[in-house]
């Protein structure tokens, strides 16, 4: 079974920079077709940052958002995504999400992590 695990979130002044990262760590060798991250600040619904596909395809939900965070991802089935020059609205519970596929199935699954916080602080 997939275990995404998120790393990285943390304390950061406005215009500093942060790294996220998840992956598997279940070590279940699963393929993966794409992975992404989501935000869900204070108050806030849930909402789509960035996705990546396998392969290297990626798309971000709004141009203010590509402008300052990077998604990428290795062959290790992990995901990244540098954040540079935050910005207290990006202060959220950042969620790593994933569509991986085994061996022996046609489609992919939905795997979600736990979340990992980032608080942007003057």
């Amino acid at each position: 079974q997939v275990q995404l695990v998120e790393s990285g979130g943390g304390l950061v002044q406005p215009g500093g920079s942060l790294r996220l990262s998840c992956t598997d760590a279940s070590g279940s060798g699963f393929s993966v077709n794409s992975m992404g991250w989501y935000r869900q600040g204070p108050g806030k619904e849930r909402e789509w940052v960035a996705t990546i596909t396998a392969g290297g395809v990626t798309s971000y939900a709004s141009r203010q958002v590509e402008d300052r965070f990077t998604i990428s991802f290795d062959y290790v089935n992990t995901v990244y995504l540098q954040m540079d020059n935050v910005k207290p609205e990006d202060t959220a519970v950042y969620y790593c999400t994933g569509n991986l596929r085994s061996l022996t199935a046609l489609y992919g699954t939905d795997y979600w992590g736990q979340g990992t916080q980032v608080t942007v602080f003057a």
